[in-house]
């Protein structure tokens, strides 16, 4: 709103200083240092009324070190992180772009779901919380939105360039053209573009559609539950994800801007800049909520904070073209996603082949197994952060390395 405000005041009346708001750069900065700010002043005011509300974490004895004293903190949580995402974008980003647009939605979408199993959770005292089925539901809608919209809508194309080159005012220009195109990106390869239409080519173009959308619905979909299960200790979600979110900036940037993707030899796509916007916001919503999620942690996102997280990283993945590289930049996701798939999967197989299950890890998920060798929680925090931030300076380095 505050683009359009001044957008305005620069167009009929040349206020000095307006123009400021025409640079993404700066509108991104000020997203981040808003959405900081609101997690920083008012996560307190939303700890003390979850408290007054007495909307606490029922906690399930494990068997882990210090945990029985988390029982009773405030969950939920991610109510504020939704706020802190949601109101700088509002204001500062263009509310007319199409990835903008299906971010907030998807950000809301997916609160709701996460909110509606805490609610059950908390208020109906009910520890399962939202049946499975519905949460599968409401991400397979929301990746039927997401795929559909970004197949179908006129806005979302990329710029192709031509072999041949025009000169104007003594300059070499290349012409180009925006197309609807389903290509995205792969890492660590020479030509490192797949297009979706040439995965299964006996079907034809008539049928990409429902490939991508079903390759959409399933990002979403195991990028949020991954950020669900890695949720398990203080500050562990919350970092891992503002790590995930400034490497995606970086990517939309790069993307977005002709100069760089030209140089970098990467796609260019239209309008793509604006979710950098988006992506500032959200890693200061993570950042700031650090501030009272770290250990020992003052509040818990719950399934409000964390389903909405990993459905966002999923979402801005997408619309960069980088959704290949999730197994790489979401390296923590996946590792926690596929300990509990392993996990599960040995124990029921011993159970049947040896008439007793057994365990490949002492816990799952993976920050369990280490809570059980005796590390202190946020010891474990730290160093899978530290491994975070080695994928992420991986997955940047794939601009060069093919």
């Amino acid at each position: 709103m505050l683009y359009y405000f001044f957008d305005y005041l620069q167009r009929e009346f040349d206020l000095i200083g307006a123009g400021v708001f025409q640079y993404i750069s700066f509108r991104a900065g000020m997203a981040a240092l808003i959405s900081l700010l609101i997690t920083i002043m008012f996560g307190k005011k939303l700890i003390n009324f979850l408290r007054k509300r007495q909307v606490g974490e029922s906690v399930r004895d494990l068997g882990l070190e210090g945990q029985m004293e988390k029982k009773g903190t405030p969950t939920m949580g991610g109510l504020i992180i939704l706020s802190a995402i949601l109101i700088p974008v509002l204001l500062f980003a263009k509310l007319d772009n199409v990835y903008v647009i299906l971010l907030i939605v998807a950000t809301i979408w997916l609160g709701l779901i996460g909110f509606l199993d805490d609610y059950i959770k908390v208020f109906k005292k009910n520890k399962e919380g939202l049946a499975g089925r519905f949460k599968v539901v409401g991400q397979v809608s929301i990746g039927l939105i997401v795929g559909l919209t970004l197949y179908f809508h006129d806005d979302v194309v990329v710029r192709e360039y031509a072999d041949t080159a025009v000169i104007e005012n003594n300059e070499v220009v290349r012409e180009y053209e925006d197309v609807k195109s389903t290509k995205t990106t792969v890492p660590f390869f020479k030509d490192n573009e797949l297009d979706y239409d040439s995965i299964i080519p006996f079907l034809g173009h008539d049928y990409t559609w429902m490939i991508y959308v079903l390759i959409v619905i399933f990002i979403i979909t195991a990028v949020s539950n991954g950020a669900n299960i890695t949720d398990g200790i203080d500050g562990l979600a919350a970092g891992t994800s503002a790590i995930i979110g400034l490497t995606l900036a970086i990517f939309a940037y790069l993307s977005g801007r002709v100069d760089f993707s030209e140089y970098l030899n990467i796609l260019h796509i239209p309008n793509l800049g604006e979710v950098v916007i988006f992506c500032t916001a959200f890693v200061g919503a993570c950042c700031g909520f650090l501030w009272y999620n770290s250990y020992p942690a003052q509040v818990f996102m719950g399934d409000t904070g964390s389903l909405s997280l990993g459905g966002i990283i999923a979402v801005l993945a997408l619309v960069v073209r980088k959704e290949l590289m999730i197994p790489v930049l979401c390296g923590i996701f996946l590792i926690e996603n596929m300990s509990v798939i392993i996990q599960v999967s040995y124990f029921k197989y011993t159970r049947k082949k040896y008439g007793e299950g057994r365990r490949v890890f002492l816990m799952s998920p993976l920050h369990h197994h280490y809570q059980k060798k005796n590390l202190h929680e946020s010891k474990i925090v730290t160093r899978f952060w530290i491994v975070g931030i080695l994928l992420a300076i991986l997955t940047l380095a794939t601009l060069k390395l093919r």
